[in-house]
């Protein structure tokens, strides 16, 4: 809360020089302060005092006032006041071009940068970065080169602030191996720099090298900052390494950034990602500021794990407390609806966006879809489809495809496919999921056609793998992979546990064999899918105690994840897996999912 605020009368005699002096510098220090603490109204009053007071020539008031209004995220409040001023120096076009760009309005940002090149005024270390920044915003690679071209021309090609600013432009252009020698050829780094390189390796996936340098940051003791733990901790979660993840949560304790935001966003997903729920609730509630993306974060965290409950409710509490949800929190809420089978919850937040003012995207129709075809409403799912204000989309088509093969309609996959491949080349998922669709039915011609298509194209299924971690390893396991260094062990703990599960009332469910060969064949297909032998490993590695956490890149098939129920129930352990959509904890025979997914 701002303290009321005494303006200073106008000095009585305009010749007293003292007076003149002590009324403009509490000015600025009233100024500063409440930009500082965004005080819209107060600030206001202050710059109509200083109209009023003629002082509003003066370049220093000016200049502040610019940053005041930028602060408050009135950008063109901010540019009024520069159209205003009537000597315009470096240090105003800096602020004006900083304001547009921190306020994501790069294109105003680069017309102001080119018309103030059209004057005498010469870029300096503060307004070339706002430049790059702006280039990032728009992606466009060709216009921040040339703004580094006009760096290295005017002299600022070796400065720290300018080269961090155009490792950043590079990086977020997918620009990597430019980012690279920039970084590279710095003489001297400081932690924008780093950081910057850490992140644009993280968001391109390129995560082992994004490791590499943060580690060799804390070797050269450089002072991180809580951009870069949050890129490092989202790595973590990308490659799903629970235990160096921890351990950078740790340092985030040490260096006190554990209370930053945007490293509880990432350390959300970090833990949502592996498995630990409890882990992701524990540091929502531990960090008191909230921000809209640490919001969605959990959101996320609780569709995943089939906490749909725990989603509604976090809705509600963000909603009462005034944070405005987006077009991710939206898409948040269907995904819950959606592996819930809540078709009228998934329609109410449908029509909610509306009052917010949000136009369904195609992701918030693929959700819509994939809701309607799960619960078995295929025709609702076409009517919306036909009801799109764009063109549906490949994502959108193979959501109605998943339905239709969960519910054994291939003719309706068999037209959605076609819809797909009236929009030219298609990603190998749509050939699966029909050869999948076509083969669950029996057809196993139309399989194999479905198939040969996608060999005709010259591209592959992808492969399923399954992982597990062992402190800092990665055990990886395809179907019938014998290449663990614990083959012997893993295989002969299938065997007992398979006789055990068998026993218990477990019967191998063939028609997840989607090839057409004869039933002991199929059997021993499933028998040795890369999410058992993970399982397995799992079994015969770890204490009883410790849950065994497996991750997949492919969905699980019907007969593994009734499998792994009698896994969990004949060993008495804890089971969670990780598929492409979803967590799946099994525990004493259940699935969290509720066997709907």
């Amino acid at each position: 809360m701002t303290p009321h605020i005494t303006l200073p009368k106008p000095p009585q005699n305009p010749l007293n020089q003292h007076s003149f002096e002590q009324n403009y510098r509490h000015i600025c220090n009233l100024l500063l302060s409440l930009t500082h603490s965004r005080s819209l109204p107060k600030g206001l009053q202050l710059h109509a005092h200083i109209i009023k007071s003629g002082l509003q020539s003066i370049p220093l008031l000016y200049n502040h006032l610019i940053n005041f209004y930028s602060k408050s995220q009135l950008p063109l409040l901010a540019r009024q006041v520069f159209d205003d001023a009537p000597r315009k120096s470096s240090t105003t076009w800096s602020s004006v071009i900083s304001s547009f760009a921190q306020n994501e309005l790069p294109l105003l940002a680069l017309d102001f940068f080119r018309r103030m090149l059209g004057t005498e005024v010469r870029p300096d270390d503060h307004i070339i970065p706002s430049a790059a920044k702006s280039c990032a915003i728009l992606s466009r690679c060709d216009v921040g080169q040339s703004v580094h071209c006009l760096a290295v021309k005017i002299g600022f090609e070796f400065d720290v602030f300018v080269g961090s600013s155009m490792i950043d432009m590079y990086a977020k252009c997918g620009e990597i191996g430019y980012a690279r020698k920039v970084f590279d050829e710095m003489p001297e780094k400081n932690v924008v720099s780093w950081t910057g390189m850490i992140y644009g390796y993280a968001q391109l996936g390129v995560d082992e090298e994004a490791l590499r340098l943060f580690k060799q940051a804390l070797f050269e003791n450089l002072d991180v900052n809580d951009f870069t733990f949050s890129s490092v901790i989202r790595v973590c979660g990308n490659l799903t390494l629970l235990e160096l993840g921890r351990q950078t949560h740790g340092l985030c304790f040490k260096t006190c950034f554990d209370k930053s935001t945007f490293v509880g966003t990432s350390l959300v997903s970090l833990y949502s990602k592996c498995g630990v729920i409890d882990g992701a609730y524990r540091v929502f509630d531990e960090i008191p500021v909230r921000n809209l993306g640490f919001w969605n974060a959990m959101l996320i965290a609780c569709a995943q794990h089939a906490h749909t409950d725990r989603a509604f409710e976090l809705f509600k509490e963000m909603e009462g407390v005034g944070m405005k949800p987006n077009f991710i929190t939206f898409l948040c809420m269907l995904y819950a609806c959606s592996h819930a089978g809540l078709v009228e919850k998934g329609r109410f937040y449908f029509e909610q966006m509306k009052e917010y003012g949000i136009e369904p995207g195609d992701q918030h129709y693929t959700s819509m879809v994939d809701l309607l075809g799960r619960a078995g409403k295929l025709q609702d799912a076409v009517s919306l489809i036909k009801e799109m204000s764009m063109e549906p989309t490949e994502s959108v088509w193979g959501a109605l495809m998943t339905g239709c093969r969960i519910h054994g309609n291939t003719e309706l996959a068999a037209f959605a496919a076609d819809k797909v491949f009236e929009l030219g080349p298609v990603s190998p998922g749509i050939h699966v999921l029909l050869s999948n669709a076509y083969a669950a039915a029996g057809r196993y011609e139309d399989a194999a056609k479905a198939r040969k298509m996608l060999r005709d194209c010259g591209r592959k299924k992808e492969t399923g793998l399954s992982w597990v971690e062992e402190g800092n390893r990665v055990h990886t396991f395809a179907s019938g992979d014998r290449s663990n260094a614990k083959t012997k062990e893993i295989y002969q703990k299938l065997e007992e546990l398979g006789e055990e599960m068998e026993r218990a009332g477990y019967v191998p469910d063939t028609s997840f064999v989607l090839r057409e060969v004869d039933g002991e064949e199929k059997k021993l297909a499933i028998r040795h899918h890369g999410e058992r032998l993970a399982i397995a490993f799992g079994l015969i590695t770890f204490p009883p105690e410790r849950p065994i956490r497996v991750m997949k890149n492919l969905r699980v098939c019907g007969d593994c994840h009734t499998a792994i129920k009698f896994m969990s129930k004949c060993t008495g352990r804890v089971i969670i897996v990780r598929d492409n959509n979803r967590f799946h904890r099994f525990e004493d025979g259940k699935c969290t999912c509720g066997d709907y997914w």
